[in-house]
């Protein structure tokens, strides 16, 4: 590993850190990675314990790894290694999601052994400690026990068993926080584990001396707190405990998702059928699918037939047909039927392995929020140390007792661990954008998560998003002079070389009807206008009706025809040959099943709803009418869409832009939040923010609904992590002393600490349950 690494493309790598325990850890490794060379970004996500960098030229791994330990961390052998492989910067035969496979295995051990020992260590602790706290305690609070231990054991013996029981707990289970905890005090950058380092040895080395050397304390301060020590330590054992376990279940999103991903796949291979795993699976392969498999990896279907399951990537559970020339993806599940299926799309290719990286990027996000919370806890460790001292000099002056003063400095270091903090925010997104997945929703770029909560207007491309986008070939008028069948030969030979959904529909139209097509020449692409080529010796153009007013040709003859297509929703498209003015055709492009449904739910969230598209006004006016859409923009170029963004922007709206097609990327860009239907191109997802993975534009409001929720989760738990401490903190310095005479356990403040963790992960959780919009 001590190689540099020139990656083949700027993709995040995320490693896991062993010994983070609280937000103060997550600045110091950020700052540590970013001034490793070659690293250009460093993020850490404290509730999944692992650090997100972005690797420039000469980058080396070795480096990152001496820079991680230097400030008292730990890279897992072999973590970075397998991280490599997993973002493609080291060459390997293994493939991106059986790598997934890999690491939520080795993941998932990882957890289970951390569980165990937590569970182990917290069980010793538990049992030298309940017997220390119930006598030391008990005889506080019950008269009748107090003699009775007085006169059963010498006090003097008392405290010899107790340090015994003490000592193991502390030098034992408690020796993490010791071995963390002390080391960066004397470093200079103290955090969680060190308060809780702190103030154990306080109590337990206060006791020692009023065990072994009581003379050098005054007589009213002869007191031992033994038992605060050990509660301490076994309170924060069992708090991290819970917490663990509470963090694995907020974490099941991505190992559900690589646990999708067949193991074996049965492809024809020299004339034979053999069983082979599915990292070995090359494009090219053809692949043999059998009733109830799962679906290895992604491609076309090349003969058979079935029906599939493809809930995991759409949400919708009626399985979809499939016959010759349909795709299908890995990780579905095959019905009763069988077919064959051409492998096109391998390893980190596939669309599973796409989304678990979407995923993933998701949940390793820093949002803008957590800027703040950041800056906060950078000072706020040494800030409690500081403000711990004070309360001992204050209490040493002006208290009744040594004893006194030393239990409100160890309570205030106690309940003041910044656990909460560190959780509140990366546990809400982690459980946030894991149910987002399940409901088909991605997150491409982390701060979408917050933006999209702000945004008050929605704005929908037509064709392929609110409608199918595959329209079929309605009407077709032709001039005087012309014949239909020429005219679609024509056409359809031209918009054989067209990505446009209409001009698919007008090749399909002729092959229904067995129209010969021919090749063409010398095609040109004219953005927002149409298509030109040379078929046969004549020159052809189709498309709007600037394009015909661009070849000076007037359109008016047709205008009764296209008015009266426009009011049926249907879009008018002319084709000019030879320099004049051929026919009208006419496309119908049926709306997607659910348009309507998500219109209604974004309007029940209090959004307005927009349409944009560079189709005649009639028709997309048509369309808004039948889906309910509260604003319309037609006759719109490319270019146009981004001018129609600002417009809206102006009046100081937050606005999503949902699209699927190449025309669509620069509004994606744009928009404050970009949202890609997932069937769409390559072009559209990679300028969106959002990607709708199934094509659902339900989708469009879950995805609302869950950014408000987890933002107004990330505000619970912010409100409760830093209350807890602004509440608590005075309280535990010995606020309530003078007027009430009450002083703050450090056990207490143990327990407490602990809980806010607990709650802050708990109240993640719930967002496993967000309302689905529908």
């Amino acid at each position: 590993m001590n190689q540099t690494v020139k990656p083949a493309a700027i993709e995040p790598i995320s490693i896991p850190v062993e010994g983070m325990t609280c937000a103060s850890c997550v600045r110091r490794v950020e700052t540590a990675a970013a001034k490793v060379p070659g690293v250009t970004a460093s993020s850490v996500n404290f509730a999944t314990r692992k650090l997100t960098i972005e690797p420039g030229e000469g980058f080396s791994p070795a480096a990152l790894t001496a820079a991680i330990e230097k400030v008292g961390y730990e890279v897992p052998p072999d973590a970075l290694q397998r991280a490599l492989k997993d973002a493609g910067y080291v060459s390997a035969d293994e493939t991106q999601t059986h790598h997934h496979q890999e690491q939520a295995s080795h993941d998932h051990s990882a957890h289970m052994h951390g569980d165990a020992t937590l569970k182990r260590d917290f069980v010793v602790a538990f049992v030298l400690t309940l017997p220390l706290f119930v006598l030391e305690m008990g005889s506080h609070v019950y008269d009748p026990m107090h003699h009775w231990l007085m006169e059963a054991v010498p006090t003097q013996n008392l405290y010899y068993a107790y340090f015994l029981a003490a000592t193991v707990v502390i030098f034992g289970p408690g020796l993490r926080f010791l071995k963390k905890g002390l080391p960066a005090l004397f470093r200079g950058a103290p955090e969680m584990n060190s308060l809780v380092a702190v103030g154990v040895l306080a109590a337990y080395g206060y006791s020692l001396v009023a065990t072994f050397a009581p003379d050098l304390l005054p007589e009213n301060a002869r007191y031992v707190y033994y038992e605060a020590a050990t509660v301490i330590v076994t309170l924060i054992l069992f708090g991290r405990l819970l917490e663990a376990r509470a963090s694995g279940r907020a974490s099941q999103a991505i190992s559900k998702l690589a646990s999708l991903q067949a193991k074996t796949a049965r492809v024809e291979r020299d004339g034979r059928t053999v069983d082979i795993p599915t990292e070995d699976v090359v494009a090219g392969d053809v692949v043999v699918i059998r009733p109830g498999e799962r679906i290895p990896v992604d491609g076309t279907v090349l003969d058979g037939a079935s029906h599939v399951d493809e809930s995991m990537i759409s949400g919708e559970p009626i399985p979809v047909e499939k016959g010759e020339g349909a795709t299908v993806v890995g990780g579905t599940i095959n019905n009763t039927g069988s077919f064959r299926f051409r492998a096109e799309k391998v390893g980190r290719d596939t669309m599973l392995a796409q989304i678990i990286r979407m995923v993933e990027q998701a949940q390793g996000a820093k949002l803008p929020i957590q800027t703040m919370v950041d800056k906060v806890t950078g000072w706020f460790v040494p800030a409690v140390i500081g403000l711990a001292i004070l309360t001992f000099l204050v209490w040493l002056v002006l208290g009744p007792s040594l004893s006194h003063a030393v239990v409100a400095a160890v309570a205030v270091l106690i309940i003041a661990c910044p656990c909460a903090m560190g959780l509140a925010v990366p546990t809400s997104i982690m459980v946030g954008s894991g149910r987002a997945a399940e409901l088909g929703v991605l997150f491409r770029k982390g701060d979408a998560l917050q933006e999209l909560r702000a945004v008050d207007m929605v704005v929908f491309d037509k064709t392929g998003t609110i409608t199918k986008g595959k329209p079929e070939l309605t009407d077709l008028v032709t001039a005087e002079g012309f014949a239909e069948e020429d005219v679609l030969s024509l056409v359809a030979s031209v918009e054989a070389l067209s990505e446009h959904p209409t001009g698919d529909a007008i090749v399909r139209a002729a092959e229904a009807r067995g129209i010969a097509r021919h090749q063409p020449k010398d095609f040109r692409g004219l953005a927002g206008y149409g298509i030109e080529a040379t078929v046969e010796g004549h020159a052809v153009a189709v498309g709007s009706d600037r394009l015909m007013e661009r070849l000076g040709l007037d359109v008016s003859a047709f205008a009764a025809a296209v008015d009266r297509l426009a009011e049926e929703a249907k879009s008018p498209v002319y084709a000019a040959i030879d320099g004049r003015l051929a026919a009208v055709i006419a496309v119908a492009d049926e709306l997607k099943p659910q348009s309507i449904d998500a219109i209604r739910g974004l309007h029940g969230l209090g959004l307005e709803v927009a349409i944009v598209s560079g189709d005649r006004k009639k028709t997309v006016e048509a369309i808004g009418r039948r889906v309910g859409i509260d604003r319309v923009f037609a006759e719109v170029l490319p270019e146009g869409k981004v001018e129609a963004l600002h417009a809206l922007r102006a009046g100081g709206r937050k606005i999503a832009f949902v699209g699927d097609g190449i025309n669509d990327a620069p509004a994606l860009a744009e928009a404050d939040v970009g949202i890609a239907v997932g069937t769409g191109t390559d072009v559209a997802i990679e300028s969106a923010d959002v990607v709708l993975s199934g094509g659902s534009l339900a989708g469009v409001a879950d995805a609302i609904a869950v950014s408000r929720a987890t933002i107004r989760n990330i505000g619970q738990n912010l409100f409760w992590a830093f209350g807890y401490n602004v509440a608590l903190i005075p309280v535990a310095a010995g606020v309530l002393y003078p007027t009430f005479g009450i002083q703050l356990s450090p056990m207490i403040a143990a327990g407490a600490m602990a809980f806010s963790s607990v709650f802050v992960v708990a109240n993640a959780l719930r967002l496993k349950t967000v309302k689905v919009i529908r």
